[in-house]
């Protein structure tokens, strides 16, 4: 395991927190410390990345909002060469990079546009439930117009084809999503779920993908009928984290399908009042490296030629 980040920061923060950890230069190519776990207790192999400028524990700084950038960027380059297996993200803050005048919505976006993927799909998974999400970060009054027969016909093959690749799961069951209330409740609460969504739910069918909707957001997630399926498409954010993260919140992930190369994360935000203090809760963390080192061990056995 490599940490990407400024090795000076994470130098003085152990200090600070009375941390006992052994930091040594990463070197492409070169050989990473190993032990008993990843690097071996209390060590770290960093790949530098200096501040742009000092770093106060909580304080948004503008003029580190290029650094955090270099250092997804370092990140990416590594993981599209294959030097890295997989990249995994801590929270960002966002406005403080677009107050450094970086157009920034986001991590997905940010690396679908680095790693030139047409459709990034944002997922999140916890233990067995995985919900993933047509829009991610849009107005309410705009998740409408989005959600096109080509939006649904696109993010419903990805993410067939990367449960399948990620999780190894032959035939995902996919349960889609209506967008109104009761699913449009035919047609009196709304056109979408009629005219845009069933249509893409049969085409997927046709396609051979194994596909429910639209569905009612409200009942979808009971337990009974939340067994029937592997994977949820959600039509909007908040329509189905909230959910999520009321089962998982500390050890869910957020992984990013439809990239070239593999991306987990935290399911949460940057939590600036517990920064420096030593008492952010690293569950989240934890749940995304395991889940990163089984996709890559996975990406790696079915990419290894068969046995003679």
């Amino acid at each position: 395991m490599v940490v990407v980040g400024s090795r000076a920061l994470l130098t003085e923060r152990a200090r600070a927190l009375g941390l006992r950890i052994e930091l040594s230069n990463y070197l492409p190519g070169g050989e990473v410390p190993t032990g008993a776990a990843p690097n071996g207790a209390g060590r770290l192999a960093v790949s530098d990345v200096p501040l742009s400028a000092p770093c106060v524990a909580g304080r948004l700084d503008p003029a580190n909002a290029k650094h955090v950038l270099s250092m997804l960027d370092r990140a990416i380059a590594g993981a599209a060469s294959g030097e890295f297996a997989a990249i995994v993200t801590a929270p960002v803050q966002k406005s403080v990079i677009n107050d450094g005048g970086v157009p920034f919505t986001g991590h997905t976006e940010y690396l679908a546009e680095r790693t030139n993927a047409a459709h990034p799909v944002m997922l999140l998974a916890a233990d067995n439930l995985r919900v993933a999400l047509a829009t991610t970060h849009l107005p309410l009054r705009a998740v409408s117009d989005a959600i096109t027969p080509a939006l649904l016909d696109t993010t419903l093959r990805i993410v067939d084809a990367d449960v399948r690749r990620l999780w190894g799961i032959a035939r995902p069951r996919i349960a889609v999503c209506g967008l109104n209330p009761h699913a449009g409740e035919s047609g009196h609460l709304g056109h979408e779920d009629g005219d845009v969504i069933a249509p893409a739910v049969q085409r997927a069918r046709a396609a051979g993908m194994l596909v429910d909707g639209p569905l009612p957001a409200d009942t979808v997630f009971v337990p009974r009928w939340l067994s029937n399926y592997d994977v949820v498409l959600a039509m909007y954010h908040d329509q189905g984290l909230p959910v999520l993260k009321h089962a998982g919140f500390g050890h869910a992930v957020n992984v990013t399908l439809g990239l070239p190369i593999v991306r987990t994360s935290v399911d949460h935000g940057t939590a600036l009042d517990l920064a420096g203090t030593g008492r952010a809760d690293a569950g989240s963390l934890v749940a995304a490296t395991k889940l990163a080192i089984d996709f890559s061990a996975r990406q790696s056995r079915d990419a290894s030629p068969p046995r003679a």
